[in-house]
């Protein structure tokens, strides 16, 4: 099993060059969304209205992470459930989002369009926000405040553990034998 360090932007080449199974972790910025927030993002794209943030060769977050206490950037910061959001993931895929993070299956859809347009699925591990959260080292909202804790935010990370669910050669860890 590899284990990578790669940084954000995503470009199509470290897409490529990583495999299902493999242990990343990750350094740069990448922005958090949830069920609303995706919701709002798919909305602002059907009205050609501008969005928070330029998808290409982003990575998301499904992650809608608590208040911080003091002295620290962020709360606990631990995965949501994945497949909320796969009826809003092709678009988003389609339109230059390179990479999510999340927990748990994708559906059929969501992994042919990962392999079409070259992007990659990571898991992080549930139940364990508070110490994923030690690896954000910095936090600010940009979008739809309203929200609250599924505000649209920009996290930089620094040694983000994940590992390579499915990759863009339709490697995926959930198909997988033991």
């Amino acid at each position: 099993m590899n284990k990578i360090v790669i940084e954000t932007p995503l470009t199509d080449d470290i897409v490529e060059n990583l495999k299902a199974g493999d242990m990343v972790l990750i350094n740069g910025y990448v922005y958090t969304a949830r069920d609303a927030a995706h919701k709002r993002l798919i909305k602002l794209i059907n009205n050609d209205a501008p969005l928070p943030f330029d998808l290409k060769g982003q990575i998301i977050y499904y992650v809608g992470p608590t208040p911080a206490p003091p002295g620290k950037v962020i709360g606990s910061a631990g995965p949501t459930t994945s497949s909320r959001m796969d009826s809003y993931t092709p678009l988003l895929l389609s339109l230059g989002l390179k990479g999510m993070i999340g927990k748990g299956q994708r559906s059929e859809e969501v992994k042919q369009a990962i392999q079409k347009y070259k992007a990659v699925y990571f898991l992080a591990t549930g139940g364990a926000g508070a110490l994923l959260s030690r690896h954000i080292v910095l936090a600010e909202e940009i979008a739809f405040p309203e929200l609250g804790t599924e505000s649209i935010k920009r996290l930089l990370l620094k040694d983000f553990p994940v590992i390579v669910a499915i990759d863009c050669h339709g490697g995926d860890i959930f198909k997988r034998s033991i």
